[in-house]
């Protein structure tokens, strides 16, 4: 099952011509789960992937740069004639905050759900969980977390068939936990195989709710809007420092942190620099770069730099 995170937006509270305000889609087999809708996702999606007929929409806190693209983005699929249902989550406030732009997005041609989840509600879907948890912000603000479930263990076919038992359903009877004659699953199946995990903090301080979800994920993108020069700013804004951020996912024992939140005031690189210097695995994506997540026994996330820069074209 392939399972990658695109950066549509990668900019702070303002746009730069490099990098549009804050939307990641987390991408797993035909799942699309977009992740805040800053002002300008859509024409994002249009110059990447397309502008897919999401299902889910999580949004993380209400300040104005981490959803204003809504409005926009819901109009666009009524003009298209979607019919298909789509359901936006977030904090408490979620409703009001539709009931304020009612006036502006109208009447949908499809059914239009609205979910104010609670922290650590966990929506099951097929082989994973997507769960919020409480962030540190000014405002009430989530995290969210992608986990897998974990995986059968490997089957082991030369030890099976040395035990006598024969290709075809019982293998499948042994997979599933079942004995065959007297042949128990744990003669022939390993360990179960852990699932992957993907944690994103939305805008927050530091803090040890997110140190203790993101412990061992595969990828923890984590904003950084300051360097530790302007850490009294950070602290000032509950926002986060790119060496607070390494420190954090050092200590959560992450395999890779992505910074982002940029503000326009860094270009990304002194971002990263200071961030190496306390967790050597940290990048700092650009708008359309993407982490590929393999299976945990085929290898290690995969940076992948965005196409358009690629063919010399430069992203918004």
């Amino acid at each position: 099952m392939d399972l990658d995170v695109l950066f549509i937006g990668t900019a702070g509270s303002a746009p730069t011509a490099r990098r549009s305000l804050p939307a990641t889609i987390v991408r797993r087999g035909g799942d699309r789960l977009l992740f805040d809708c800053g002002e300008g996702t859509q024409r994002q999606l249009l110059r990447s992937i397309g502008l897919v007929e999401l299902e889910e929409v999580f949004i993380t806190h209400f300040h104005a740069d981490h959803w204003l693209g809504l409005p926009g983005m819901l109009k666009t699929f009524s003009l298209r004639g979607r019919d298909r249902g789509l359901t936006v989550y977030g904090p408490p406030g979620l409703k009001a905050l539709f009931k304020a732009m009612s006036v502006v997005i109208g009447k949908t041609t499809y059914p239009l759900e609205l979910v104010e989840l609670e922290p650590g509600q966990e929506l099951q879907r097929d082989g994973y969980l997507v769960a919020p948890f409480a962030v540190q912000h000014r405002v009430t603000a989530y995290g969210y977390a992608i986990v897998e479930q974990e995986r059968p263990g490997r089957f082991d076919e030369a030890k099976a068939r040395e035990l006598g038992v024969q290709p075809g359903p019982d293998y499948g009877r042994l997979q599933h936990g079942e004995a065959v004659g007297d042949v128990q699953p744990d003669q022939v199946v390993g360990p179960a195989r852990p699932g992957r995990k993907v944690v994103l903090t939305g805008d927050t301080a530091p803090c040890d709710m997110t140190k203790v979800i993101a412990h061992g994920a595969d990828l923890l993108v984590h904003e950084a809007t300051f360097i530790h020069e302007d850490a009294e700013r950070a602290a000032e804004t509950s926002h986060s420092t790119a060496l607070a951020a390494a420190s954090l996912a050092a200590e959560a024992e992450v395999k890779m942190l992505a910074l982002t939140h940029v503000s326009p005031r860094y270009s990304g690189g002194e971002l990263r620099d200071e961030a190496r210097g306390q967790f050597e695995n940290t990048i700092v994506p650009r708008d359309f770069d993407s982490v590929e997540i393999p299976l945990p026994e085929r290898g290690p996330a995969i940076h992948h730099r965005e196409a358009l820069r690629s063919n010399g074209q430069q992203p918004l």
